[in-house]
């Protein structure tokens, strides 16, 4: 049984996450819109359960940069790349090498993207990766205003974890794979 390092989980929880969230888990910069800057409240559910709660994300242009920078980074791994834009709606199709696996993604975000979004994502993972074939997730997210005092862009707050800053982690992360 391998055990993963719990710096390294947290991480891939956290990224996983913001990916889907910040829409860059598979798309180009130029192809995304853009959030509006300031504090966002995005809920999860994964595989249909209810989710960890609302996190709290503070962005700027270059949290939402750095994130689509780290999406091109990876894209590398992917075979197929495909997002098409339709009004207020984004289709992702991406078939990506991923620690060993084939995930095959399927994803829909909707909404203005300035205020409000929503979206779903459908992995399948071939062969199984960490014992899952599947993932189904969604999220809901809206813009509550501008950053709380205190806060930085990229700081993110999760239930039950605690803050972060997802500029630091990423950075953080760089480091440790040299």
């Amino acid at each position: 049984m391998k055990i993963r390092h719990p710096i390294r989980s947290t991480f891939s929880l956290i990224v996983y996450a913001l990916a889907g969230a910040s829409l860059t888990g598979a798309a180009l910069a130029g192809d995304m819109p853009k959030r509006k800057s300031g504090l966002w409240e995005i809920n999860m559910r994964h595989n249909g359960s209810p989710g960890m709660g609302p996190m709290q994300q503070c962005i700027d242009q270059n949290t939402d940069n750095l994130m689509q920078q780290k999406a091109k980074d990876s894209k590398q791994d992917c075979s197929v790349m495909d997002v098409k834009t339709s009004g207020n709606k984004v289709i992702i199709h991406s078939v990506c090498k991923m620690e060993g696996s084939t995930a095959t993604t399927d994803s829909v975000f909707e909404g203005t993207f300035d205020s409000s979004y929503k979206g779903t994502m459908k992995t399948q993972f071939s062969p199984p990766m960490h014992g899952m074939s599947e993932s189904n997730m969604a999220l809901d997210a809206r813009w509550l205003g501008p950053c709380k005092p205190g806060q930085k862009p990229g700081d993110v707050i999760m239930p039950n974890m605690g803050g972060v800053n997802i500029n630091e982690m990423m950075k953080q992360h760089q480091q440790q794979q040299r």
